[in-house]
């Protein structure tokens, strides 16, 4: 069984928090949406991916839809992307798969699911729901690469990955699952000695400055970019910002112009998230004692995506609404508050396309000249470390156990860590031949053979 194939190769979503693929795909549904939008500036991974795969991506996909009894199975990528739609339709023809294509406008956040599934099918997900929910599932395509390989009894144990920005030239890496990131930064040629890296993209990435967090980072399942930025630049300062500050910041800078609201991609879609009101509202926030009370003010902020577009792009204050929001969010639940959710949104604009567009956000962030020279090209290279550290968690829920020992030899390939049996979970396999110096109940490292 597809999904049977899925679980043993320990698939999961390669381009979000890597929820576990066999249990996505344990469903119906009248849509099967492949995610190659790739939304984020400086990322070059998925279009590599369906420039070089095309065929192994449209027949997983088709596969896929057949499993899923979809009516209607579409690849949603951005209209620019010429060379990408030209290998996918070429692939869709010579296998005469019952696959569209859907040409998306180029603007943030065209690569959130929720925003695609209303894009492509006109329906809005329920506030905090999934796109099941609305007949539709997606998958990115790096996860749909994987879940080809899977059907092909290939377990998951290398990645694709760009790093671009701070580097002599942005390069295409294929690399086995837990390489010191380190090792990827220089095959890139840093141009700087000490750098802020985020890992991801600028808008959603994980920040890093400090030299010894960047030395420990390993390549994860869910690690699709590398972005280095001098230490000074607008994201690197903006991540660093306590939140008491921003705080400080929100309750005496907010102008109550409604910018972060009216380009809330959820908002657009119909959610209740509006976060000027609880820019507003945070001045008294700490004076509210009535639950009801509280979920009326700050309940909204529990339907924030947190895709950063009201703080990096709306804000004409350079405020934080988003960490705002993510500050109420962990209020909400450390007082057990539930927002109540909207089973049935309405979109309150058709064409969501029209506001955030890819190459003012690029210029808003201050990323214009390395978005001007990071094509990274066809070509890709390979690298092969003499030691990788592998998380036991690279997906959401319980971290795998392991089920190898210190001082055993291993083949790539070979199941390393097991999902706990009934639990969200996914295997996580050698990724190189060679011996166990260390595992633990978080990691196991190993050192290649020779």
């Amino acid at each position: 069984m597809l999904t049977d194939l899925i679980q043993q190769a320990g698939v999961v979503g390669a381009g979000g928090a890597g929820f576990p693929t066999h249990v996505k795909l344990n469903a119906k549904a009248e849509y099967f949406i492949l995610n190659a939008a790739e939304c984020e500036p400086l990322i070059e991974t998925d279009k590599y991916l369906c420039r070089q795969f095309a065929p192994e991506i449209v027949e997983a996909a088709v596969e896929i839809g057949a499993h899923l009894e979809a009516r209607h199975i579409v690849i949603a990528l951005k209209q620019k992307y010429r060379r990408e739609i030209e290998a996918l339709t070429r692939a869709i023809q010579e296998k005469h798969a019952p696959i569209a294509i859907f040409p998306m406008g180029s603007f943030y956040p065209a690569g959130d699911e929720q925003i695609m599934v209303q894009q492509v099918t006109g329906r809005s997900v329920p506030e905090r729901g999934i796109p099941l929910a609305v007949g539709a599932v997606v998958d990115n395509v790096g996860t749909v690469k994987n879940i080809y390989d899977a059907l092909h009894g290939e377990p998951v144990t290398e990645k694709f990955l760009s790093v671009t920005g701070e580097v002599a030239r942005p390069v295409m890496l294929q690399v086995p699952l837990g390489t010191p990131v380190l090792s990827c930064i220089q095959a890139a040629g840093p141009k700087l000695t000490e750098y802020a890296l985020i890992a991801g993209g600028p808008m959603m990435g994980k920040v890093y400055t400090d030299p010894a967090e960047i030395a420990a980072l390993s390549v994860t399942k869910t690690m699709g970019n590398l972005l280095l930025l001098p230490k000074g630049h607008h994201l690197a300062v903006q991540a660093a910002k306590p939140l008491k500050r921003i705080i400080r910041l929100a309750q005496s800078a907010c102008l109550q112009c409604r910018q972060c609201t009216d380009q809330c991609p959820r908002y657009r879609i119909g959610h209740d998230m509006q976060p000027h009101k609880m820019m507003r509202g945070i001045f008294w926030e700490p004076e509210v004692r009535d639950p009801e009370e509280y979920l009326r003010l700050f309940g909204g902020a529990a339907n924030c995506s947190e895709c950063g577009l009201c703080e990096m792009y709306a804000c004409p204050m350079g405020l934080s609404p988003r960490k705002v929001n993510q500050y109420l969010k962990g209020r909400l639940r450390e007082q057990g508050l539930d927002a109540p959710k909207n089973p049935s949104p309405q979109a309150r604009e058709a064409n969501l396309s029209g506001r955030a567009a890819t190459e003012r956000l690029e210029a808003r962030l201050g990323l214009r000249d390395y978005a001007l020279h990071h094509d990274a090209g066809d070509s890709c290279i390979l690298l092969q470390p003499e030691q990788v550290t592998l998380p036991f968690s690279q997906h959401i829920g319980k971290p795998a156990v392991p089920v190898k020992a210190a001082g055993e030899t291993v083949r790539r390939g070979e199941l390393l860590a097991a999902a706990p049996e009934g639990a969200l979970s996914a295997h996580i396999h050698a990724s190189i031949d060679g011996v166990i110096e260390r595992v633990d109940a978080q990691c196991a490292v190993i050192r290649r053979k020779g």
